[in-house]
């Protein structure tokens, strides 16, 4: 009896405990009830601060404390079936889940991992009320395990037969949670845990925070969960399982990163600075040396243009793709990291070890629900992100097809296995590629040295080489830099990681720019006055210097240079900025020394344009000599007409060309035929 009055008191000393925190935290408390829930997010850390006897208490026997601890809110009269979730435990709670064990049993643990599977939210029974036919007593029995429990027996002494009256239902949910990658050492294999979460926790707002690929931080008490055997009793066995009390997402997409005011003061003098697209360039991967160019392109990247719906439906993309193709060791995979790092839901991936399906998504057996379920892969969940890709031409040409869809349309469909799915997949690509032969050969056109398919190549919006060409100046400075790297920790970076992260958030939440008249101007100039170039070569085709593609570019890129400014208006200087990333992109890619022009058909094409034009030349002539001579041709007429036109390398290179694509042969030394006449 002493024991029970004993309990009685700790319990009554806790509730008042309770109500002086509450009181004592009006504030905050007033504040997690205007988002409109019967939820209560307590800051464990300063429930600590407040009353050591309370946190000692939640973390000895944590379900009967919480339970108390709502019992007091209820009590102060601040809202009815209050929930109390914790946030900001100590760091001595987390641990990984290769290491729990049973002695952590009814504890409270905090552990974080990537969420693998989530099965479908489904109402689970908690209280029962049933009633005695016999003399009309209610009772209610409370529904702990997983089979349906009725009252042994009654007061008036019937057995079983009782009429169930109501039961109480919450929503349920079950997550397998895995550790973490970073957190393994070795060849261990990740470990995965069951949670469970119901009630505010399944809400369909945070249930977009529990889907598969998200990382969580999950705060819960061990459980756990008997086996039943074949033969009908349990196991000596036991399962183990977390029942959440929260789960707090780790990573926020730029549109969910919470902004404080002190942050948007920050922000905005940010923004004030003339010099902010510098600064936030050099703020990109400051340990490697240079590339003003690309920097500034990945910040553009980052803060992505505005995507638009046209009143037919359609939708044409804000996100900005970039291609690195350069020599080895000019620290592509450096950047790549870096730029996965700093965009929230960051993927990075390699192209050798990516599937098409790692890629997009698979559709694999659920053990759970017996079915099929979909399983994301790395451009899904970066959706609204950023994904990496490494080492793009190493990738199986089919698997590449699958970013295809994923980069114009921005969704990605799959059809197998009687699941029939369109996936979002907004998400920026930055990829980096090695040339076909290791490194840049000068002479070719670069199209011929990237091994990558044309149509792939046509979707990224600039394409940069990094060439690794022996400079003097320029190697003097990289060493230094790179020396300098190492003897101490690397440089002072001019925006810090936070407040770089927090000012592209503001910028995507907040400011949607329009294309200004002075924009539209220079870049429609721009674009017709580099199309309809006069050409040098005589009688050649006219080479295309870009195509509409690029034009959506321009505005993509001239969009997000006014989001780096925080301006609603896309000025002159912005299309001045897009143009010129635009200029120095065509300059290393598709600049054709012979008509001394842009051509488009350098970067996507085989032949540039004025080499077509040479080789339909010679074609042209063969056929002429053909209608003259005959089918055989002697190699001297072909040099006598064209004479004065094209050197003789030039015509032995169109020559060795039309071979290639088997338009001509050559019957015997020193005479051509056309093929099939």
């Amino acid at each position: 009896m002493g024991d029970e009055k004993e309990q009685k008191s700790k319990t009554e000393d806790l509730i008042i405990e309770a109500k002086a925190f509450f009181d004592f935290y009006k504030k905050e408390m007033g504040k997690s009830l205007r988002t409109g829930m019967n939820v209560i997010s307590l800051e464990f850390m300063k429930l600590t601060e407040f009353s050591n006897k309370l946190s000692d208490e939640i973390l000895a026997n944590p379900e009967e404390v919480l339970r108390i601890i709502e019992l007091a809110v209820e009590e102060i009269g601040m809202i009815k079936n209050a929930r109390v979730r914790l946030i900001n435990l100590p760091k001595s709670l987390e641990i990984k889940v290769r290491n729990i064990r049973s002695k952590h049993l009814n504890e409270m643990i905090v552990i974080e991992g990537i969420i693998r599977q989530a099965s479908d939210v489904r109402p689970q029974v908690v209280n029962a009320k049933f009633e005695c036919p016999s003399c009309g007593t209610v009772m209610s029995v409370l529904q702990i395990e997983k089979k349906f429990r009725e009252p042994p027996r009654c007061s008036c002494g019937r057995r079983g037969g009782f009429k169930l009256l109501s039961k109480e239902m919450v929503d349920t949910q079950r997550l397998v949670v895995e550790e973490a990658p970073e957190s393994l050492s070795g060849g261990e294999q990740p470990k995965r845990i069951n949670v469970f979460v119901k009630e505010d926790l399944v809400e369909p707002r945070m249930e977009e925070k529990t889907t598969p690929g998200s990382r969580v931080k999950v705060i819960g008490i061990l459980k756990e969960v008997p086996i039943p055997l074949q033969t009908g009793g349990l196991s000596t066995r036991f399962e183990l399982a977390i029942e959440a009390n929260n789960i707090i997402p780790m990573e926020e997409t730029f549109e969910e990163l919470d902004i404080s005011e002190e942050d948007e003061r920050q922000i905005l003098e940010l923004s004030e600075d003339p010099r902010v697209f510098d600064n936030l360039a050099k703020s990109i991967t400051p340990s490697v040396w240079g590339y003003e160019e690309i920097k500034k392109s990945l910040v553009l990247q980052l803060f992505s243009g505005v995507q638009k719906v046209h009143r037919d439906g359609q939708k044409s993309r804000g996100d900005i793709h970039i291609l690195l193709i350069g020599d080895p060791g000019v620290a592509k995979s450096v950047t790549l990291g870096f730029m996965a790092n700093i965009s929230p839901k960051g993927r990075y991936v390699v192209g050798k070890s990516a599937s098409g399906a790692g890629l997009t998504a698979t559709v694999v057996r659920d053990e759970y629900l017996r079915g099929w379920s979909l399983e994301a892969g790395a451009m899904v969940l970066a959706n609204k992100g950023l994904v990496c890709v490494d080492e793009l031409e190493k990738m199986d040409p089919n698997d590449r097809s699958a970013m295809h869809e994923a980069m114009e349309q921005q969704t990605i469909t799959v059809s197998k296995a009687n699941v029939q799915a369109t996936l979002r997949a907004e998400t920026s690509v930055l990829a980096a590629a090695n040339p076909k032969f290791g490194r840049f050969d000068p002479s070719q056109p670069i199209a011929q040295q990237i091994d990558l398919p044309p149509t792939l190549i046509n979707r990224f919006d600039i394409i940069f080489t990094l060439r690794d060409i022996p400079d003097r100046q320029k190697d003097e400075r990289i060493a230094d830099h790179v020396l300098h790297e190492h003897r101490k920790e690397g440089v002072e970076v001019l925006i810090s990681r936070e407040l770089f992260r927090k000012y592209v958030a503001y910028a995507k939440q907040r400011i949607k720019p329009e294309l200004s008249d002075d924009a539209i101007e220079e870049i429609k100039t721009f674009y017709i006055e580099l199309r309809n170039k006069p050409v040098s070569v005589e009688g050649a085709l006219r080479p295309i210097p870009i195509s509409a593609r690029q034009l959506q570019a321009l505005i993509r890129m001239a969009e997000a240079s006014a989001k780096v400014r925080l301006s609603k208006k896309v000025t002159r200087e912005d299309a001045k900025i897009a143009i010129d990333i635009m200029k120095y992109y065509l300059m290393q890619v598709g600049y054709d020394y012979e008509s001394k022009t842009f051509d488009i058909d350098r970067i996507s094409g085989r032949f540039s344009s004025s080499q077509r034009s040479k080789i339909l030349g010679v074609r042209d002539i063969i056929i002429d000599l053909e209608n003259k001579i005959g089918k055989m041709i002697p190699m001297e007429e072909i040099e006598k007409e064209l004479e004065g036109k094209m050197n003789p390398a030039e015509i032995d290179e169109a020559m060795d060309k039309l071979k290639s694509s088997g338009e001509i042969f050559s019957p015997r030394r020193g005479f051509i035929q056309r093929t099939g006449s």
